[in-house]
């Protein structure tokens, strides 16, 4: 992973609002479900103690990974991309060389990436392979499934 996430001002306001949430919301009704188990007896043998454990023990981990997650966290204007080269939030149109079809994708930080709305991440293997080209050049992908040959057709913003 790079040393800082490239997000949008929508998906830093996003990844705020569900930090506040566990926090706000989830980590009191972990700790309440623990009180009430507690107060159903012998600690050593209550499964349902356990479970609350567990889950606010994830609930934790889970608020503790955003924290540092959002510490890395640079805010992109979309405004100033340059559209010379792929980067991110560039929208790019691509020709698969070994079967002609042309794919559109926009490149994206990891938290955005949604495949089926067509935004791929910049760490993923083809965002990596297509990152800095110019329009007419052809990218060497590795992939999966092998080396892929796209060649950069069109770039916006």
């Amino acid at each position: 992973m790079s040393e800082y996430q490239y997000v949008t001002k929508d998906t830093l306001e996003k990844l705020k609002a569900e930090l506040q949430h566990l926090k706000g919301v989830e980590r009191p009704a972990a700790s309440k479900a623990i009180a009430e188990a507690r107060e159903k007896g012998d600690l050593k043998e209550n499964a349902e103690y356990d479970a609350a454990k567990e889950a606010q023990g994830l609930l934790e981990a889970k608020i503790a990974h955003l924290e540092g997650s959002m510490s890395t966290i640079r805010v992109i204007d979309e405004a100033s991309i340059d559209t010379s080269k792929v980067s991110i939030l560039t929208n790019v149109t691509l020709t698969n060389l070994s079967n002609k079809k042309q794919v559109t994708y926009k490149i994206v930080s990891e938290q955005e990436a949604d495949l089926k709305a067509g935004k791929i991440s910049v760490t993923s293997p083809i965002g990596k392979g297509i990152l800095g080209k110019l329009v007419g050049e052809t990218a060497e992908v590795q992939a999966p499934a092998g080396v892929l040959k796209f060649k950069i057709d069109n770039i916006s913003a």
